[in-house]
């Protein structure tokens, strides 16, 4: 073969190899593994850093990159809607999402819509009428069934109050989905026991201080409080040490919602009654595993739905 005729060969296999590797590594369709993020509300709470630990034992079973990332506060949706675009901009193969704003976040999903970029939302919903008019869609839904949940809790206040309470109620971020299904499920769960009677309700943003500074308050307006639901374990915490600091330890029912491990051990030492439970790791297992289901161009369920339970004192080793 002439000199001049083996160069050219070389340059055509040299071609062809680099095509080969550009091939593979688009969209973790050949050798290189798929990216997956993972968008959490807040990387500062038991309950998300499960859902990670969930996340990243099926990406590592799986074979694919977990990318993980989330705003330092739950109620700054704005940052969480930049980490989403600039995930698209990197070229991510799909979007695991837990919305911190129902409605808010609804444009983001739009956008990775346009880039073709799955998405799975986790834990709380996307407003179905905003999602709607902006013609968002998701590949599938993974959470639990909070409006359950909120009656759950009802249910454990009437039967322990033995159908007379008081309740003073922490609630999430106003408008927020989760939030606000838990309200509603405890507030018609106890619509058929007039004894049991919603006092005081205010938001505490899902966060302990605001637990702590919102029932302090509360509970010196209405000193008859004697239960309060948190619409999660972070405020039903904070309301704890508001008790403590009232000298009322024992005095209040306090029932809150996750059954994170600080609630437990709460639970434990009668500080806390009750929390209905959630599995965030396996939520978190289960949406990396539709993503990836997601960008193989395989069919993934629109909804997942977790089971939820009733924690107590009486069941707290059956974990």
């Amino acid at each position: 073969m002439r000199p001049r005729r083996r160069q050219l060969v070389r340059w055509v296999i040299a071609l062809v190899m680099c095509t080969a590797l550009v091939a593979c590594n688009r969209g973790g369709a050949g050798g290189s593994a798929p990216r997956i993020a993972l968008v959490l509300k807040t990387l500062n709470s038991p309950f998300f850093n499960d859902m990670q630990r969930g996340a990243q034992a099926a990406a590592t079973r799986l074979g694919v990159e977990l990318v993980v990332q989330a705003a330092e506060r739950e109620i700054d949706v704005e940052r969480q809607m930049q980490i989403v675009e600039n995930l698209i901009q990197s070229g991510v193969n799909a979007i695991c999402l837990t919305p911190s704003g129902s409605k808010e976040v609804v444009p983001a999903v739009v956008k990775a819509n346009r880039a073709n970029i799955p998405v799975i939302i986790v834990d709380t919903r996307l407003d179905r009428a905003a999602a709607d008019e902006a013609g968002a869609k998701i590949g599938s839904f993974t959470g639990s069934d909070n409006y359950e949940g909120g009656r759950l809790a009802a249910q454990f206040v009437v039967n322990q109050s033995k159908g007379q309470a008081n309740v003073g109620v922490l609630e999430g971020i106003p408008g927020h989905e989760t939030g606000d299904s838990r309200l509603r499920g405890f507030r018609e769960g106890i619509a058929a026991t007039p004894g049991v009677r919603v006092v005081a309700s205010q938001p505490g943003n899902w966060e302990r201080d605001q637990g702590f500074n919102v029932f302090q308050n509360m509970l010196q307006a209405h000193p008859e409080i004697d239960t309060v639901f948190a619409c999660n374990d972070v405020m039903a915490l904070g309301a704890v040490e508001a008790i403590r600091a009232a000298g009322r330890t024992g005095a209040i029912r306090v029932v809150g919602f996750d059954a994170i491990d600080d609630a437990r051990k709460a639970m434990a030492d009668g500080s806390m009654a009750a929390s209905v439970a959630q599995f965030p790791e396996e939520m978190g297992r289960i949406a990396v595993e539709n993503a990836v289901h997601a960008v193989r161009g395989e069919a993934v369920p629109p909804e997942v739905k977790v089971r939820i339970e009733l924690v107590t004192k009486d069941n707290l080793t059956a974990r």
